[in-house]
């Protein structure tokens, strides 16, 4: 595999995994009225998807890629 189809292949990655972060910190505040049980889980889902995209970002930065937000 060459190198641009590897970046852009890890960047569309990153991009899914951030957009999957940001849905379950959306969910955090849904099931704020179903009780503690419910927002403990649907926080630690939140901080894994939050690590899974900071490892994806860390993997581009060591490549030298730079995303803008």
């Amino acid at each position: 595999m060459n190198q641009p189809v590897a970046h852009a292949e890890l960047i569309a990655t990153f991009k899914r995994a951030q957009a999957d972060a940001a849905h379950k910190q959306g969910l955090i505040k849904a099931v704020g009225a179903k009780g503690p049980k419910a927002i403990q889980a649907a926080v630690d889902t939140a901080a894994k998807a939050a690590k899974r995209r900071d490892s994806y970002a860390e993997k581009l930065a060591a490549l030298g890629v730079v995303l803008k937000d």
